[in-house]
């Protein structure tokens, strides 16, 4: 019987059955004649259940099926529709509800491309990201900073940010935001494997439409590359400094002595004027390589390639070498592949044979060899250049084409080097969209390895 009452026709049925009875108990007493009774009950009965099969057809049943279609779309699917046809009360409410399912589509789907374009950009930005609510539990990291911490997303959001982030930094940041209510801005250093990092980090707090905190976010920025250049820019003045007082210390020294009838001996006037032209010199030189390295980092600057013949120009360059490597007691040679013909520009190919060259003979020793091999692949012009020098210690690698950079600063300023050459053949390769590898081990020698393209 309960399964029979589940239907709810027949359940208003029987109830009409059920209230002709009551009825007809009613009338017994005042109606002799049992037909006449009975086609009472009859035709009340039959005008009831006509009534309430109206009212179920056209109200109850489509309001049951409205209630469950509200409950499908309340649950997120809001594809679901509902359907009724007449011009009454329930065709009203059918229109309604559709057009609140097709908005709420709407809206859904506009929610989620901008959900998901926010995640892209988060995931995707070059900072690291922490949003945290008010009672301090993470919501979100994103990628960059997964990158620069390791594990993953699990491992942060629904925890403390004071149980998982483990560098006080953090914690005084996200302190002061919460206390202060404003941006706060710290940096700290960081390590990844062996490499020191360093970063700045901001709080910023978040406010509701009632101007109440309601959490805050974490931006942690890498400026690694900004601290380098912060040191090289301050490397750089000293150096540029230090490489001008020499020279000009040394000028005003010995003109000095020159004034103060150093003419009268002859031979040291001439040792002293000697000393002021190399002197001058290599202050030329210096001012001509710097001025070289600020052209070619100009945004306007540009190469003028020609079609060049590598053979050609390095013929031109090599018998000066040869004359420095037997002033010095050095073993040279070289071989050029033939008809390297390639665009490039014609004095920075020059300068990088010049330059490596000269680097190389500068720091090996005599009775050591130096090396130029030039040859081709598919896609680029191969220049090695190699010697059995002092060679470069591991970690000085990273630093090696910096400016005033120099494995031995006695050494190179014994031979009158500026430390500016392989920065100049770094930028010159950068210029011509190359690359240049070093491989060196200490007191065995140096190889360094260009490649230019051919096109």
């Amino acid at each position: 019987m309960k399964d029979l009452f589940k239907k709810p026709l027949i359940t208003y049925v029987l109830l009409f059955f059920v209230i002709t009875v009551l009825t007809g108990l009613i009338l017994v007493p005042f109606i002799e004649q049992l037909s006449i009774l009975i086609a009472i009950l009859l035709i009340n009965y039959i005008i009831l259940l006509v009534f309430f099969q109206y009212i179920y057809t056209n109200y109850i049943k489509p309001l049951s099926k409205a209630t469950k279609t509200l409950s499908k779309i309340n649950k997120g699917n809001y594809r679901a529709r509902f359907h009724h046809s007449s011009n009454n009360i329930v065709g009203e409410l059918s229109y309604k509800i559709n057009a609140l399912a097709r908005s709420l589509s709407e809206y859904s789907i506009h929610e989620k491309t901008q959900r998901d374009q926010l995640a892209t950009i988060i995931d995707n930005t070059d900072n690291g990201i922490v949003l945290i609510d008010e009672k301090g539990y993470i919501h979100l990291v994103n990628n960059k900073f997964l990158s620069m911490y390791g594990s993953t997303p699990k491992d942060y959001t629904g925890y403390l940010y004071y149980d998982v982030l483990d560098h006080e930094v953090f914690h005084n940041t996200i302190q002061n935001a919460f206390l202060y209510e404003k941006n706060v801005k710290n940096e700290f250093s960081h390590y990844i494997g062996i490499d020191k990092y360093y970063f700045e980090i901001v709080g910023v707090p978040i406010f509701n439409e009632k101007k109440r905190l309601k959490g805050a976010v974490l931006v942690i920025h890498d400026i690694t590359e900004l601290k380098k250049l912060e040191l090289m820019r301050k490397d750089f003045v000293a150096n540029v400094s230090h490489e001008l007082r020499t020279p000009i210390t040394s000028i005003r020294g010995f003109a000095e002595t020159l004034m103060d009838n150093g003419l009268k001996d002859k031979d040291a006037a001439n040792e002293f004027i000697k000393i002021i032209y190399n002197e001058s010199d290599r202050m030329q030189v210096l001012i001509e390589e710097l001025l070289t390295l600020s052209r070619m980092e100009q945004e306007n600057f540009q190469l003028v390639l020609h079609k060049i013949d590598a053979g050609e120009l390095i013929e031109q360059i090599i018998p000066t070498f040869r004359m420095k490597a037997q002033e010095r007691k050095l073993t040279f040679s070289s071989s050029i592949e033939n008809n390297l013909q390639f665009k490039a520009d014609k004095d920075m190919f020059k300068q990088i044979i010049i330059n490596l060259l000269d680097n190389a003979m500068n720091y090996t020793s005599e009775l050591g060899e130096v090396n130029l091999a030039v040859t081709s692949t598919e896609e680029y012009i191969h220049i090695k250049v190699s010697d059995t020098g002092i060679g470069i210690e591991q970690k000085a690698l990273p630093r090696i084409f910096e400016r005033f950079y120099r494995v031995d600063k006695a050494r190179s300023r014994h031979t009158g080097g500026t430390g500016l050459g392989l920065a100049i053949v770094k930028h010159i390769v950068d210029v011509h969209d190359g690359k240049i590898e070093i491989d060196s081990e200490v007191n065995k020698g140096t190889n360094v390895h260009v490649y230019l393209p051919k096109k």
